[in-house]
């Protein structure tokens, strides 16, 4: 069963790919013609105008007529189905046999990394991995425990702490000076 899902998503992308070159590019009317339009479609609706009333030499606009195939709808082109993701925990309902990742724009480049680590144990496929690897993670982790031990520098019995020797020691330069 899952043999002929696979080939029929196979075979319905090969149809996509193939009716996706004979499709035009839709461009919005006359934005050839003035700066100021941009290229973005936009469903052409005046009363006179040439490319709604589909006039001979006048780019043709979006039909229902051009759409893939059922089975290639929301598919990627790698044959999965794609998963937006905002931060690691959302790997949890994943399935890495027929669902990708791909993560949000928005997501910094430490939960990038944390994403990764996690996509890469579960075997998950991530679409936008970018530049982000697993060493720049292990870095800010060692440099993370290096500060907390730094942090717990415990004074010797008799000493003061360190925030109390260092006042103590602006308070002996002030005195030399004077």
């Amino acid at each position: 069963m899952k043999e002929q899902n696979t080939a029929a998503l196979e075979k319905a992308l090969r149809v996509r790919k193939r009716l996706k070159r004979k499709k035009p590019n839709f461009v919005r009317q006359e934005s050839w013609r003035y700066d100021r339009l941009k290229e973005n479609w936009r469903r052409p609706r005046g009363i006179d105008n040439k490319m709604r009333r589909k006039i001979k030499g006048w780019p043709s606009t979006v039909n229902v007529g051009y759409r893939g195939p059922k089975a290639a709808r929301g598919i990627h082109p790698s044959g999965y189905e794609e998963v937006l993701v905002h931060n690691a925990e959302e790997l949890k309902g994943i399935n890495p046999k027929t669902q990708a990742v791909r993560i949000a724009h928005t997501v910094s480049k430490r939960t990038r990394a944390k994403i990764l680590v996690e996509a890469r144990k579960k075997k998950i496929t991530v679409l936008n991995p970018g530049e982000v690897e697993e060493k720049v993670e292990e870095k800010r982790e060692e440099q993370i425990t290096e500060e907390k031990e730094e942090k717990e520098e415990k004074p010797v019995e008799g000493e003061k702490p360190k925030s109390k020797r260092k006042k103590a020691e602006k308070r002996d330069r002030r005195k030399k000076e004077q």
